[in-house]
């Protein structure tokens, strides 16, 4: 990576951390020697066990967050915190400092919003086996509803643009926050990209905090909602068609009656079926009218997006006058 261009531009290092006071002094020290002109920051959240103190030890700024949450924790980090380039990590030690700066390069060189450091063998070592099958499960599930940009939607191991950092609007308040993040970055269309980096075991003495089932679930509600914000006339037609399916799974018999004697014996059932049918027109209705709000906010988020200024080291270098690039008109009669 071109020292030059680094020079120029500010770079944070966001920790977030909670109870990690056997790994958070070496992945500091990890991040000052790869980084060495980056900022260090660690937010503490509520940590019982000496975290914040082994930070300050190994350099970093520290602060506290009490909202509990990983989510709580970075919308306070990109909101309190300025800089050209961030890159966020967990404080456990299972990602690699050293990688830091090819996220950095990648990131300037491809001129994304946002590098995604996926991780190599996290099927293998996911802590437990539910997990490993989890990160499968959800990434399928990302990839058929949002799209196929990103193939480890709950990495911890990112680098940002302040563009991306500015606009994302993070409402939620716990490990959701990587979803957020990964369909913020579909919903705009933004720049993206990836880098399969190793992804190490936790040392002894340090716990994960994930719950396969608690956050599963947290994750999963999640999913809806975002679905629900993002793609409105996906999700409301397809809870439509299941109203739908239900009520004429009502009516089938009640009509079959009739054509055979003319008579609706069963009329409870046939005012449920249409019931549940009204219902379904109107969540129908309902998809079509938000599907056009939800465009008309992803217009705005958009237009503020490019409304962000982008730092001059990060920008595209100018275009020669001269050669196959040269714009036409350009030439003797200029010069003379």
């Amino acid at each position: 990576m071109a020292r030059s261009r680094t020079d120029k531009l500010d770079i944070a290092v966001l920790l977030p951390c909670y109870n990690e006071a056997a790994t958070i002094g070496p992945v500091v020290r990890g991040f000052r020697a790869a980084l060495p002109d980056a900022a260090i920051h660690v937010y503490d959240n509520n940590s019982t066990d000496g975290t914040a103190l082994q930070a300050m030890l190994a350099g970093a700024h520290v602060v506290r967050e009490r909202r509990q949450g990983k989510g709580h924790v970075v919308r306070r980090m990109f909101a309190d915190i300025e800089a050209d380039i961030y890159i966020i990590a967990d404080g456990d030690g299972t990602y690699t400092p050293a990688d830091a700066e090819e996220l950095v390069r990648t990131l300037l060189t491809e001129r994304a919003d946002m590098v995604v450091g996926t991780r190599r063998g996290v099927h293998d070592d996911a802590g437990r086996q539910g997990h490993a099958l989890g990160n499968r499960l959800f990434n399928l599930l990302y990839r058929m509803i949002f799209g196929p940009d990103f193939t480890d939607i709950f990495s911890g191991y990112r680098a940002f643009s302040r563009r991306f950092v500015k606009s994302f609007p993070a409402v939620s308040g716990g490990f959701e926050i990587e979803t957020e993040m990964s369909v913020h970055a579909s919903r705009l269309k933004l720049p993206v990209s990836e880098l399969e980096l190793d992804y190490g075991r936790r040392p002894e003495g340090s716990h994960s905090k994930l719950s396969t089932f608690r956050d599963g679930a947290k994750i999963l509600w999640m999913f809806a909602m975002l679905m629900k914000e993002t793609r409105p006339f996906a999700f409301f037609s397809a809870i439509s068609a299941a109203f739908m399916l239900t009520s004429l799974g009502f009516m089938a018999p009640v009509l079959a009656e009739y054509f055979q004697t003319g008579l609706v014996s069963r009329m409870p059932t046939w005012v449920l079926s249409m019931a549940l049918m009204m219902i379904s027109f109107m969540l129908f209705t309902a998809g079509v009218i938000l599907d056009s709000v939800a465009r008309a906010r992803a217009e705005q988020l958009r237009i503020h997006y490019m409304n962000l200024e982008t730092p001059s080291a990060m920008k595209a270098p100018p275009l020669s006058d001269t050669g196959p690039t040269a714009r036409p008109g350009r030439g003797k009669a200029d010069a003379a």
